[in-house]
């Protein structure tokens, strides 16, 4: 296995938690539950730029 599929499922795993905290966050919200909201808005905002640095980085080694 190269680096490219390494990388290429780190970004995939990355975006998949983002959707899945942007939804768990959506849902915490709407029953009030603040803290818990919060909670995934910061691990969303924790896991969007590793996503954003892998993807970066990945096109980088492709030139």
């Amino acid at each position: 296995m190269n680096r490219k599929h390494i990388y290429f499922g780190i970004l995939l795993v990355c975006l998949a938690l983002n959707i899945v905290f942007t939804q768990k966050m959506v849902h915490q919200f709407k029953f009030e539950n603040y803290e818990n909201a919060i909670i995934f808005c910061v691990l969303n905002l924790i896991v969007f730029p590793i996503a954003l640095f892998v993807y970066k980085s990945d096109k980088k080694q492709k030139v």
